[in-house]
């Protein structure tokens, strides 16, 4: 086999597995997301009320800011 010939073939088959590894992680993130979205002021307020706080406005927004300061 002529080694220009293998070498374009190795070059194909990283470029469709480059492309197929985006699209799949792509699919993954979004239907992770879906089963699992980001924490909002709803879900902070309930699970403090959950926890038997009386949030406030000022605190879930603090909390808010801090989660996303920890990133």
């Amino acid at each position: 086999m002529n080694w220009g010939l293998a070498i374009l073939f190795i070059a194909i088959g990283a470029a469709i597995g480059a492309v197929g590894g985006f699209f799949l992680a792509r699919k993954y993130m979004q239907d992770y997301l879906k089963k699992n979205p980001p924490i909002n002021e709803d879900m902070l307020r309930t699970m403090m009320l959950s926890m038997g706080q009386k949030p406030s406005e000022k605190k879930i927004r603090q909390m808010l800011q801090q989660m996303k300061n920890q990133k």
